[in-house]
């Protein structure tokens, strides 16, 4: 009596939480496209001021995090290859030697790697906003005249 009472709640308890699963997408679903279509459109850009210009930017993706997240990851990560290396300094020294300046370095060029994409695109940005200007600064001169 007392199993069929536990696996009773058991069930009822997965079913609540797949009913609240579903609900929160249909929820997620709808707010996401309502933010998009209301607050992230084209016609409110640069419209708003302080916090909500900051969230407009990051929701939108005019700014980028990663760079400072990829930073940080990178010395927690050097900081453990550096700290755990010398686990091995009694058993192995070899092992210590390699893991300490190979695990350094090959975390340094996965972290460079990361860090050259995410500059490739700043300054293709950057390149495409300069074109866009120049090519709206050339046909207001064309209009002009």
């Amino acid at each position: 009596m007392y199993s069929s009472l536990y696996s009773s709640r058991a069930v009822d308890s997965i079913a609540g939480v797949g009913i609240w699963l579903i609900v929160a997408l249909i929820l997620a679903i709808v707010g996401g496209i309502l933010i998009y279509f209301l607050f992230l459109s084209k016609k409110n850009e640069g419209k708003f001021q302080g916090f909500l210009g900051w969230l407009y930017d990051f929701l939108s993706f005019k700014k980028f995090f990663l760079e400072a997240v990829l930073k940080i990851t990178y010395l927690v990560v050097a900081i453990y290859i550096t700290l755990a290396s010398f686990a091995m300094i009694a058993s192995n020294f070899l092992g210590f030697i390699l893991t300490l300046v190979l695990g350094n370095v090959f975390a340094r060029i996965v972290y460079e790697f990361s860090l050259l994409i995410l500059v490739i695109c700043r300054n293709t940005t950057e390149i495409n906003a300069k074109l866009s200007g120049k090519n709206n600064n050339n046909n207001n001169d064309n209009i002009e005249q």
